[in-house]
């Protein structure tokens, strides 16, 4: 007799499905390729009272950095500290064997900061978000 299964909405994925869901991926692309050698890495700027007021998150696999997430304070910015995140990020990511990056970004996140620290385009989504561009960009490390 065969099970009957369901299609379910799940309300907080990350709470629940979603360790299944990308361990199931994981698993298929590792026995596909081989082992990614993951590994998560993350920088932050903290003031005094070790408030974190930037950072930086990347992930490394299959010998390239994704820059996931690049953020500074408001009042912080125009200061240097994007740029010391991402080459550090780089930098450590250069140490682990990484040998190429990549990342998106969208055209009111300033996507000219990354050009100015050698990245390239390599594809654009217009109108996403509505007004707007979507950019993802690589680099060779």
């Amino acid at each position: 007799m065969s099970k009957e299964y369901k299609l379910v909405h799940i309300e907080k994925p990350e709470e629940a499905a979603w360790g299944i869901i990308g361990g199931g991926l994981s698993a298929f692309n590792i026995k596909q390729v081989g082992d990614n050698n993951f590994e998560r890495l993350c920088y932050a700027i903290q003031n005094d009272e070790d408030e974190i007021v930037g950072g930086i998150l990347g992930e490394i696999y299959w010998g390239w950095l994704y820059v996931d997430l690049l953020w500074v304070k408001e009042e912080f910015r125009g200061q240097g500290y994007g740029h010391q995140l991402l080459t550090k990020l780089e930098d450590e990511a250069r140490q682990r064997d990484a040998k190429h990056a990549y990342l998106d970004t969208f055209s009111f996140q300033v996507p000219d900061f990354y050009k100015d620290h050698g990245y390239e385009v390599f594809g654009e989504l217009d109108n996403f978000p509505p007004g707007h561009q979507r950019y993802f960009f690589r680099k060779e490390l």
